[in-house]
């Protein structure tokens, strides 16, 4: 357990003033760690990662004896020490050969994880392609490609996305987006699925945007592969609990006015109301009363003519 430190100057209130809960969270960092037996082809596999992921990322070099489905306090640890949210681990053994494990931060305790083997003979490095890099601190588009990943139950591939997705494009909530700055891709694609017995693999490419002269007001865009290039096979798997997960999901109120329901705005910029109503007795309404409105003697009414009836017919009876 970590004890709590109060500040001692403005400067260190500041930063924990900056790890406290917030409307619009900061954007997460990502913490990468190797056990004790790591191979060669899984340290350069964390080192494409990181640039890929920075500024938001930390590495250490360090070898720490962690096993994080057997036991998370070392994560939870090293989650509030450094204010991270996402890791990737990565290991080696007979057993699980080049596996790496992704996982999610929840309040500094582990809300999901994901281990997925690489590949070594496919795996090929960012400094292995030729041609320019893209500048640091970009936010990347993401491609999702594959039907096991829009399956309507959730599954370790629907989990793969989320976690992707958290992983590479989770950055700040940018409200515009420059153009210019959307300089490379990554695709990810995951095989269909054969038999139930063989998972499907996961394909992660990275692909660098040029634009290049057309003719006409828009650049003709062509794609050039700039790695890394990895290819997963999925290993296990710790869903997120329940409850936890309903936690992560809720949205803090905001100070924004919510919009009124039945109240619209016209193009001249009026307000319109709808207003909704019982259904009203109109033989009750009460009417102005007007001379042309009068019934003359003529028109008579089904009701009417029983009274007249009723009347004539006194009028005969003899009076006693």
């Amino acid at each position: 357990m970590l004890r709590t430190v109060k500040p001692r100057n403005a400067r260190s209130k500041r930063a924990l003033e900056n790890r406290e809960p917030k409307a619009i969270e900061n954007p997460k960092t990502a913490l990468f760690l190797r056990g004790t037996t790591c191979s060669q082809v899984v340290q350069d596999a964390m080192t494409d990662l990181h640039s890929l992921r920075a500024p938001y990322a930390k590495r250490f070099s360090k070898k720490n004896a962690l096993h994080p489905f057997e036991d998370a306090s070392s994560l939870e640890f090293f989650s509030e020490k450094n204010d991270a949210s996402l890791f990737v681990f990565g290991a080696t053994s007979k057993k699980r050969p080049h596996s790496l494990t992704f996982v999610r931060m929840f309040g500094h305790k582990v809300l999901d994880m994901l281990e997925v083997y690489l590949d070594p003979e496919s795996f090929r490095r960012m400094n292995q392609f030729k041609g320019r890099k893209p500048a640091t601190g970009l936010r990347p588009m993401v491609v999702f490609a594959g039907s096991v990943f829009d399956s309507p139950i959730e599954n370790e591939y629907t989990l793969a996305k989320s976690m992707f997705t958290d992983f590479f494009a989770g950055r700040d909530n940018a409200e515009k987006i420059d153009v210019e700055g959307l300089q490379f891709v990554v695709s990810i694609t995951a095989e269909d699925p054969i038999s139930e017995e063989e998972k499907p693999r996961i394909h992660i490419r990275v692909y660098l945007n040029q634009t290049k002269r057309s003719g006409q007001k828009l650049p003709r865009v062509e794609v050039e592969e700039m790695g890394p290039r990895m290819d997963f096979r999925v290993g296990r798997v710790k869903e997120a609990d329940v409850s936890m997960l309903k936690e992560a999901m809720k949205k803090a109120r905001t100070t924004e006015e919510r919009p009124k329901k039945n109240i619209t705005t016209d193009i001249m910029g009026d307000k319109i109301g709808r207003i909704h109503l019982g259904r009203q007795d109109m033989s009750k309404l009460q009417t102005r009363r007007v001379k042309g409105l009068k019934r003359g003697r003529d028109e008579v009414v089904a009701g009417d003519e029983e009274d007249v009836m009723m009347k004539d017919d006194e009028s005969k009876r003899p009076r006693v």
